[in-house]
């Protein structure tokens, strides 16, 4: 059974002049093949009404530092373009030129109030700065004025690779843990409460392991107690991003806030996983017709139409 009526907030775009410049200047992150056409074709099949389109890793990090803004503009012009060419199919989470704080702020600005975006993607770190890290603080304080929608998608850790192992397999989830963990000690969640901030994957461990970050967390010198690490835990929104199996989802279920786990495909990254991932959600036994449909579009319209 496919379930026709879902919103994807993790489905990225692919900007042609941002995969040319990426060709000339290789990363270790694979750009697979994407157009409109094949995003719509892809939604089609899997019953996906809209997608929340983001820049995935390496964002516009490769370019030097004074072309970041100009080619984070590029990108979120033309994702608004595609917001308008076909209505109703894509939303818009707009890049930002971090680490320039200064700079990001601005293009929230002009994302927000001249193109309509939706929300922002952020990455898990910059450089050796996770989210938490306090140079951040004006840029959460931005996000917090608008009540913004941001989307934490992993890059690698700033730490040596598994060799033969690709980082999105076992890195991109550690890197996502790692933000979260550092955000909620940091106490950047319970300092802006307006924020709703969607972890890509599941949250990557952070399901399995929260019980433990808050427990210990709590006998850190100056920490919060445990209740109150777990509940700054569970203020995050998580995404169902190739975590849909028979072994993820009773975990996430009972960690998450029902109303704040969100249906994301992460196309075309995985394109092929993806699809299978969403064939699981669909015709999962683990659960309630309620449930389904609170995952696959209900938690996603109220985070976007201010009701969450």
């Amino acid at each position: 059974m496919t379930i026709t009526y879902k919103i994807d907030i993790h489905q990225h775009v692919l900007p042609p002049f941002w995969v040319d410049y990426l060709k000339q200047n290789p990363s270790q992150h694979r750009l697979p093949q994407w157009s409109p056409q094949s995003a719509l074709a892809s939604m089609d099949a899997q019953g996906i009404t809209k997608g929340y389109l983001s820049l995935s890793v390496p964002g516009v990090q490769p370019w030097p530092a004074e072309e970041r803004v100009g080619a984070a503009r590029l990108v979120n012009t033309y994702t608004a373009e595609l917001v308008d060419q076909f209505p109703g199919r894509f939303g818009n989470l707009a890049t930002l030129p971090l680490p320039d704080i200064e700079a990001a702020i601005a293009e929230i600005a002009y994302a927000f109030d001249t193109l309509g975006a939706d929300g922002v993607v952020l990455f898990t770190a910059y450089g050796n700065a996770y989210l938490g890290d306090a140079c951040f603080e004006p840029l959460w304080d931005e996000l917090d004025r608008r009540a913004a929608v941001v989307l934490i998608h992993p890059d690698s850790p700033a730490l040596p690779s598994i060799e033969g192992i690709p980082a999105s397999l076992v890195d991109f989830p550690f890197a996502t843990t790692r933000t979260a963990v550092d955000m909620v000690f940091k106490g950047v969640m319970d300092r802006h409460p307006n924020l709703r901030v969607v972890l890509s994957h599941a949250g990557g461990f952070l399901p399995y392991a929260a019980d433990r970050f808050a427990s210990g967390g709590s006998t850190l010198p100056g920490a919060a107690d445990r209740e109150s690490l777990m509940a700054a835990f569970r203020r995050f929104y998580l995404d169902t991003a190739l975590s849909t199996s028979p072994l993820v989802i009773p975990s996430l279920t009972a960690f998450a806030d029902p109303a704040r786990i969100l249906f994301g495909s992460d196309f075309p990254y995985a394109a092929g996983m993806s699809e299978e991932f969403t064939a699981a959600l669909d015709n999962s036994t683990l659960l309630t017709s309620a449930q389904l449909a609170a995952i696959t579009h209900g938690n996603t319209h109220a985070i976007f139409s201010g009701t969450a």
